[in-house]
């Protein structure tokens, strides 16, 4: 027994052995306590790794983009993060802000520059969200934080969405993107939070590289990006019964 322990500590092929055999383990327990511990264990590992690795493209897109956007490279924005907590988003600035005579933001596909869309088809754009998911604001794996003001249009299942933290990417994005309802999407964040796996998130992940790779779902059709969300139908039909039961009672 003492020769092979002593073999297992000091060989190559030993050592070799013992490696794996602590990464299997390493990976049952990370299955087993997934969602509990090891995938914010994970989001930590990862995306530091990533700042690390990818420094010298970020500082290439800060430069190129504050030269291209004569500015700010970034673009922040308010989103709602794991219940409902509001964080700021950072992402590289894909639109300019030009604005009509009356002061009003010109529509998207009007702001969107060829810079931009490049940085949209390869998702470039969306490489400072590492920092987000490094602070604990987002996930790398998880459905994506939409605006502010979605908040009080979803129905009781789509709130459900944010009992996790938003993602880098997710579920909805290796099944459409863009090119998607929202009712779709909607439906396929919450069956993401209904069984949030190991072995899901890596085929989310390996399934993003392919689909970034293919440039697929960038945009719906007819659109630059995606049309807003108006809301379900049960509620515009309860807020429309409101407001003619508030016409009533002003009468």
């Amino acid at each position: 027994m003492e020769e092979f322990i002593k073999n297992m500590t000091t060989t190559w092929w030993g050592i070799l052995i013992l490696c794996f055999v602590c990464l299997c383990l390493l990976l049952v327990v990370s299955a087993l306590l997934y969602r509990q511990f090891f995938k914010r264990f994970y989001d930590i590992l990862l995306s530091a790794l990533a700042l690390i690795v990818l420094s010298p493209i970020l500082l290439i897109l800060i430069i190129v983009g504050a030269i291209v956007m004569k500015g700010n490279p970034f673009f922040t924005q308010l989103r709602p993060g794991k219940n409902e907590k509001i964080f700021k988003l950072i992402k590289f600035r894909t639109m300019t802000n030009a604005r009509d005579k009356d002061g009003n933001l010109l529509p998207d596909d009007k702001r969107l520059t060829k810079y931009g869309k490049f940085l949209r088809s390869t998702s470039l754009d969306e490489l400072p969200e590492i920092i987000n998911i490094f602070i604990g604001n987002m996930s790398i794996i998880g459905p994506r934080p939409l605006l502010v003001e979605y908040l009080p249009l979803y129905n009781e299942e789509q709130k459900h969405r944010h009992d996790v933290r938003p993602g880098l990417t997710g579920l909805a994005q290796v099944r459409g993107r863009n090119s998607i309802s929202w009712t779709q999407k909607f439906k396929i964040d919450v069956e993401y939070v209904n069984k949030i796996t190991l072995w899901q998130d890596v085929k989310i992940f390996f399934g993003t590289i392919f689909s970034v790779l293919k440039r697929d779902g960038i945009s719906q059709e007819g659109n630059a990006t995606m049309e807003p969300f108006r809301g379900n139908e049960e509620i515009l039909e309860e807020k429309a019964e409101e407001k003619i039961e508030e016409n009533i009672e002003a009468r």
